[in-house]
């Protein structure tokens, strides 16, 4: 039987170096207990920011300067957790550093209450006169627009210093489905048996073979259904926090709290559902084209992903998926090309998955460390575009620290997801472009429908279904095993249309989404691809300026709202004819396809 490697086992040269961050887990200790005594220093500050212009810059600026260096302390302990979550010294060290961050935040409290505390006319007086505090206009902006809802000091404080326990649902959720589940064992193509695993999952469920897919999609639901009860404690947990915080900062939701965190009216979440159910119709019609592809009697959930003209005829090891990834995001530019290649020689990228290693993928990092990429690899062309997905992240990370301050060195989640989506539009492209075969061309409208499919119809389901559990315990409705599997039953029905048969597992799929942890997170999946193939199009298609436009986006930070920022890329995010666009091109990829499958 095939098991995974341990972390040891793993080839140097694919895992992530960690080292350039601390050379040593003493190095870590020690800024550990630096950023503590800073904190501890902040905390004196209190009540003196509003005496003057001069106090109220530098307290910012020292405040500003804990939070960079609790970055770097924060995502090495995170990401030495994540690369192997049953090593019980890095949990501890996660555990520890998330308990500091929770400390510093509650010491560092004050800063917005007391910003606001400051009337208006002397705020802007004092902005308009002080270098320093000119420098932070939209930061103090960004404060001052949510005046109605920031505490006073003590109450931010008392919230913040319960952070730790407040998110115990979570951290719960991340070691049950990362480490405790045992997802059993399943036979692989090959017929052997094999440890599955989510990554080996993901794989799976695209095999030729659909006695392949059955067993891991039966085995994996089997094993989240004998800890259905428990999913469900931790998933209510985390909503009632969600909720608890919403209310405490008088937000009349915690879909106006979270999106309000980056300024985005609510109409857009709105505006997404709403179109992406007028157009339900394609994803039935796209669906009934697959089963009728397939040649079955009944079309099941596991029947989603395999690819509709059969099996792959492209796939990549990593080292060629790096090469093919530099050729299809060459029309970004050079020095776009030249980050790519930083990361990819630089061992900025943890590759092989290993026993205890997080699922799925992601770009992280702080503000004084290369942005890193986690993955999980198997040869395959899914991977490659995980890969450009991934890198689009980064380079959007690179590009943002390089070009401003801490201040605004990060970037909202709301534009995150569209840096990579963009490129996975690229790469589609690029394949469109270049691939004469009608067999790969097929493939790839294939896998192109396919990812629309799971962007953005199926995280705009996941965002319904996030809405509805928000709602149901804002209501004082229980959020059971048994009522969030019903609902959740019913909602995919709805989506998928009368062309797929109701699978009773599905219904349990609620239990293994992480996205259902943070927030209000999934719906930005979404308007985030949509406006990618906006923007993608205008860069292919040699629009004068859109390059520089992207680079300049990329660049931004978060020094202009997040709509602003769009809009000045090329995209209006507050009106529907984005993703109409984006529904067009669906429409249009699957009459290629209807038209290929026909020949």
């Amino acid at each position: 039987m095939q098991t995974l490697p341990t972390r040891e086992e793993v080839p140097t040269e694919l895992t992530w170096d960690l080292s350039k961050i601390f050379a040593t887990d003493a190095d870590w200790q020690a800024a550990y207990d630096d950023v503590l005594a800073q904190g501890q220093a902040a905390g004196q500050l209190q009540g003196t920011l509003g005496t003057s212009a001069e106090a109220l810059a530098a307290g910012i600026t020292q405040i500003l300067g804990i939070y960079r260096a609790l970055e770097k302390v924060y995502v090495y302990a995170s990401m030495k957790s994540d690369q192997d979550t049953g090593n019980a010294t890095y949990q501890a060290m996660n555990a520890k550093a998330e308990s500091m961050a929770a400390v510093v935040s509650s010491q560092t409290a004050f800063l917005e209450p007391e910003v606001l505390a400051i009337a208006p006319a002397t705020l802007a007086d004092w902005v308009a006169t002080n270098d320093t505090l000119r420098g932070y206009k939209h930061y103090l902006d960004g404060i001052t627009v949510n005046r109605d809802h920031v505490l006073t000091a003590d109450a931010e404080s008392l919230l913040s210093a319960a952070g730790d326990a407040l998110g115990a649902s979570r951290a719960t959720f991340n070691v049950l489905d990362n480490s405790d589940i045992d997802l059993g064992t399943v036979t692989n193509e090959a017929g052997e048996t094999v440890a599955l695993s989510n990554g080996l999952y993901g794989q799976l469920m695209r095999s030729t073979k659909r006695p392949v897919r059955e067993g891991a999609f039966k085995t994996l639901f089997g094993a989240y259904a004998k800890l259905q009860n428990t999913f469900a404690q931790t998933l209510s947990g985390e909503t009632k926090r969600h909720n608890f915080l919403a209310t405490a900062h008088h937000y009349d939701s915690a879909r106006e709290a979270a999106m309000a965190n980056n300024h985005i009216p609510t109409s857009v979440f709105d505006t997404l559902i709403k179109e992406v159910n007028a157009h339900l119709p394609l994803l039935h019609r796209y669906v009934a084209l697959r089963k009728q592809l397939l040649g079955v009697d009944e079309l099941h959930m596991y029947d989603m992903y395999v690819p509709l003209t059969g099996k792959p005829p492209l796939s990549y090891t990593y080292q060629e998926a790096q090469a093919e990834a530099k050729r299809a995001l060459a029309p970004l530019g050079e020095d776009y090309l030249s980050h790519l290649d930083h990361i990819y020689a630089s061992r900025d990228v943890d590759v092989m998955e290993n026993k205890g290693k997080r699922s799925g993928a992601y770009s992280g990092g702080a503000y004084d460390t290369d942005p890193y990429i986690l993955l999980n690899w198997q040869d395959s062309v899914d991977e490659l575009y995980t890969l450009v997905h991934e890198s689009g992240h980064s380079v959007h990370s690179w590009y943002t620290r390089h070009n401003q301050p801490y201040v605004y060195g990060d970037y909202p989640i709301f534009v995150a997801e569209i840096a990579s989506t963009s490129n996975e539009n690229l790469l589609t492209d690029y394949f469109l472009k270049t691939q004469t075969d009608p067999k790969v061309r097929a493939y790839i409208l294939n896998y192109y429908l396919d990812g629309f499919k799971g962007t953005v119809f199926r995280q705009a389901e996941f965002a319904e279904f996030e809405h509805w559990i928000h709602l149901q315990d804002a209501a004082g409705e229980p959020l059971t095993a048994k009522s969030m599997s019903a609902y959740y039953a019913d909602l995919n029905a709805r989506y998928y249309g009368p062309a797929v048969a109701r699978d009773p597992e599905i219904a349990l799929e609620w239990a293994r989404i992480p996205h259902f942890y943070m927030n209000y997170y999934v719906y930005q999946y979404a308007t985030g691809f949509a406006a990618a193939s906006t923007l993608a199009s205008r860069i292919t298609a040699g629009v004068p300026g859109a390059v520089d436009q992207y680079l300049g986006y990329l660049k931004s930070g978060s020094s202009k709202d997040a709509i602003d920022t769009m809009k000045l890329a090329g995209v209006d995010m507050t009106k529907p004819d984005y993703l109409e666009a984006a529904f067009k091109v669906f429409e249009t990829r699957l009459d290629e396809l209807e038209g290929l499958i026909n020949q």
